[in-house]
């Protein structure tokens, strides 16, 4: 079979390591061209080591792939639009935008600085929407309707379902969903899709997290934990075949691939007129308060 992103130009940000080199390297054995976009900063956000993407382009190389190097840093806008240029220029034209880009300031909310909340939120909601500006741009620019354009964001069960510990980071990563619908409902008439992938995997990222809160499964020497595993879903999102597929939040968790829910009301009441207080708290306990409980202990 043919290789299955054989012409196409993508964007992978955060592509230096973990997921965004596994994205990177699967994309170009399928045939892609990719910019491998990564600051190569710590867990924390400082520091900078350029090495990083430079060894993901040389590992695509050797395997017979094509790859640039990109050491922009995705949340300052004149570099995310150099980034999308840089695609542009040095291929010709960008189909696909994949941003991984992300950093951790783990705090409880109550001891959280406004500097770990702002870094955080930085790099993962502005980094993410400066690359998808001006691809977006670009893309608006070509008006094709019949393209095949992809934006496949990076959120996290952390936002998902609430970490207790990454207030900052869970806040973001929710925030990169309702973007990321809003995305969708926007820029379909440009030949555009935009879903988001929930990844579960043995990273850095993961292994910041203390002993007696992370899962065993979350161990690097956990093959099934892979970033390798989460690669596929991402390729099939950035293929031509997946035009069908936008507004859609997707799973990736070692051999399993999974579709969430669209938020959408589950239960409803109704008044004729305005509320009574006493009727309105009624109503609500005895409609919606058997769902909540009944989640928490597993029965629905």
């Amino acid at each position: 079979m043919a290789n299955k992103l054989e012409g196409r130009v993508a964007i992978v940000t955060g592509a230096g390591r973990g997921i965004g080199a596994s994205v990177a390297k699967l994309f170009a054995n399928e045939g892609a061209k990719v910019v491998v976009a990564d600051l190569g900063v710590d867990v924390d956000g400082s520091g900078s080591d350029t090495s990083l993407a430079t060894q993901t382009v040389e590992d695509i190389k050797k395997n017979g792939g094509e790859a640039v190097v990109n050491s922009s840093d995705v949340a300052d806008w004149n570099d995310a639009e150099g980034l999308v240029q840089q695609a542009i220029d040095t291929y010709g034209k960008l189909d696909i935008l994949v941003n991984v880009a992300g950093i951790l300031r783990d705090r409880m909310v109550f001891n959280m600085t406004e500097e770990e909340w702002d870094s955080v939120v930085r790099v993962h909601m502005k980094g993410t929407f400066n690359t998808v500006r001006f691809a977006s741009a670009y893309w608006r620019s070509q008006r094709n309707p019949e393209a095949h354009n992809r934006i496949i964001n990076f959120t996290s069960g952390s936002g998902l379902h609430g970490a207790p510990g990454q207030p900052n980071y869970a806040a973001a990563k929710l925030g990169i969903v309702g973007f990321t619908y809003s995305c969708a409902n926007a820029l379909g008439r440009y030949g555009v899709t935009a879903n988001a992938i929930g990844p579960a995997a043995a990273t850095r990222m993961t292994s910041s997290i203390p002993d007696e809160r992370r899962s065993s499964a979350l161990d690097e020497e956990n093959k099934e934990m892979s970033p390798d595993n989460v690669a596929p879903a991402v390729a099939y999102l950035a293929t031509e075949r997946s035009d069908w597929c936008t507004g859609q939040v997707i799973q990736a968790r070692g051999y399993t691939i999974g579709l969430y829910n669209i938020p959408a009301i589950i239960r409803e009441i109704e008044s004729p007129g305005p509320w009574d207080l006493d009727t309105a708290f009624n109503m609500i306990e005895r409609n919606f308060e058997p769902a909540v409980t009944g989640k928490r202990r597993g029965l629905g």
